[in-house]
């Protein structure tokens, strides 16, 4: 029931951004675009409910409660800046805004970026351990939680892969090419 639950909350997600965006600059009704982005926290609201529920309910704690902790825990350190992206995206399509800027890619700054999206995966191992923590305290069984706490390294460790790559660009920064070089220093 959960893992199904997590595929409804995806769906919905993509739904409600793509409804409140089409509202925002297709239908010219902003206001109703924006409370339609605005619900989309609802959905993992929902979620942490029904996985409490489901404990509640004498469940037995397995993969599909860490995967819940751990999809809420994305969803909180990378949602917001999915959302943004998208919605620059839709606004230059859509509402002849202007093109939004993609990521640096060279030297310092790229190095910064990737070390800012890392510190969207830092918090959503953080937020995902949290609610591990606290779904292993309402069980309260520690024969019934094993799998409960090795969600918990599942998030870290994604985290330190993604904490490697995201230094190799600060170690080892992409050059700019000559012609794009050149271009930068005659500003």
């Amino acid at each position: 029931m959960i893992v199904t639950l997590i595929a409804v909350c995806e769906v919905g997600f993509w739904v409600l951004l793509a409804a409140g965006l089409a509202f925002r600059y297709l239908l010219r009704m902003p206001r109703t675009g924006l409370a339609l982005l605005l619900c989309e926290p609802l959905l993992e609201v929902v979620l942490l409910v029904v996985t409490a529920l489901d404990l509640k309910a004498g469940a037995e704690p397995n993969w599909t409660h860490g995967l819940a902790a751990l999809y809420i825990g994305y969803t909180v350190g990378h949602g917001h800046r999915t959302v943004k992206w998208l919605d620059g995206h839709a606004a230059h399509r859509l509402a002849g805004a202007p093109r939004p800027a993609g990521p640096p890619k060279y030297g310092m700054a790229r190095a910064r970026h990737e070390g800012v999206v890392w510190l969207g995966t830092v918090v959503a191992a953080a937020v995902a351990t949290g609610l591990l923590q606290i779904a292993i305290w309402y069980v309260g069984d520690p024969g019934r939680v094993s799998s409960l706490e090795s969600w918990r390294y599942v998030a870290w460790r994604a985290a330190g892969i993604h904490g490697v790559i995201a230094l190799t660009y600060l170690v080892f920064p992409k050059k700019a090419p000559e012609s794009v070089a050149g271009s930068l220093t005659k500003r």
